[in-house]
């Protein structure tokens, strides 16, 4: 079989296990990533995610971490909401929770979708293959704009022509030889809505993120108390932002997710802060067995969820966090006495 019909073989079988894009590079094209990635540990952007620095090596050139793979076919999977994201900001007295973890873990759902496809392949071409979603040192970003999928925009998220901003990112590394296709270019232009509309600016400048000021890091990454001057920023939002890929105009693109799985749980679209701030630990993982959000723990939630309280400005609240400011997490008790202050004025 040639490459062509190889790869055409795989695209079709691709699709037809639920993937909303296909395309294929090298784990060694990577141009300047290696150069800006090293730039953003310099600079610390990276804040308490250490992990970053660890493994450095593995990140900035994909090709170390499997030496016999010729070739990374990179997946994009459409997780585009039914409704408009930025319409919870105005419901302070609810949770913003991020479109992408209003439901199951995408890395449970992708990763097994990704098993599949490459069974497929060594089934019918008898190679090696890795799959990888996220949770291990692969640049998918990078990786991403090399296969074609998409562009990293001005808010270093990859954006595609056929799926705009709300799209996650699976790779299969394997020792097959599949015809690479073109890196894709930068079609961002001269807009600038997802820098502008960032609440704490996260973006130094165009293409550059600060993770320290990113509401996303902050609420989902950092176990610290969030630096005071960012929580009245942070609005409503309990778990991650969208605000940067909800205003990308390339969403008129967007495809909607396919996969019920991806689509918002009622009790996640719009949840009350109470509510929330009720949740013990076992509560809490009961409540979010299954979801991305179970993997920051009761305490950082509680304490995202009182940060959100605290910019409600609405004294109905108070009886409800009363008891927090004694909570054995000093985490916790601090951001309820500031939710207290807050709230008394």
């Amino acid at each position: 079989m040639t490459k062509n019909n190889l790869k055409s073989a795989l695209q079709e079988r691709a699709i037809l296990d639920g993937f909303s894009l296909m395309r294929v590079c090298r784990p060694w094209s990577l141009d300047d990533h290696s150069k800006r990635l090293q730039e953003f540990l310099n600079k610390s952007w990276h804040g308490e995610m250490s992990w970053m620095k660890e493994k450095v090596k593995l990140r900035s050139d994909p090709s170390i971490l499997w030496p016999e793979a010729k070739t990374c076919i990179m997946l994009g999977e459409s997780y585009s909401p039914k409704h408009d994201p930025l319409e919870i900001l105005k419901k302070p007295q609810k949770g913003a929770i991020s479109v992408y973890a209003q439901n199951k873990d995408y890395h449970d759902v992708l990763k097994k979708r990704l098993k599949v496809l490459a069974r497929w392949l060594v089934k019918e071409y008898e190679c090696e293959v890795k799959v990888f979603v996220d949770t291990a040192p692969v640049p998918e970003k990078a990786l991403g704009q090399a296969a074609g999928l998409g562009w990293q925009g001005k808010h270093t998220n990859l954006v595609s022509r056929d799926l705009g901003s709300w799209f996650f990112i699976g790779s299969i590394f394997t020792t097959l030889d599949i015809e690479e296709d073109n890196k894709e270019i930068d079609n961002c232009g001269k807009c600038t809505s997802c820098l502008d509309i960032c609440p704490t600016k996260a973006f130094p400048k165009p293409y550059k993120l600060d993770a320290r000021l990113c509401i996303s890091y902050l609420t989902i990454e950092s176990k610290s108390p969030i630096p005071e001057h960012l929580r009245p920023k942070m609005g409503n939002r309990i778990y991650g932002c969208d605000d940067c890929l909800a205003v990308c105009p390339w969403n008129k693109f967007a495809k909607e997710a396919a996969d019920n799985k991806y689509h918002a749980r009622n009790d996640l679209l719009e949840p009350e802060l109470d509510e929330l701030v009720s949740l013990d630990d076992f509560s809490f993982r009961k409540k979010f067995s299954g979801s991305p959000i179970k993997r920051i723990g009761r305490d950082r939630f509680i304490r995202n969820v009182l940060y959100a309280i605290g910019n409600s400005h609405d004294k109905k609240f108070l009886d409800k966090i009363e008891h927090l400011v004694k909570d054995p997490n000093p985490v916790v008790a601090d951001a309820a006495r500031w939710a207290q202050r807050e709230l008394n004025g």
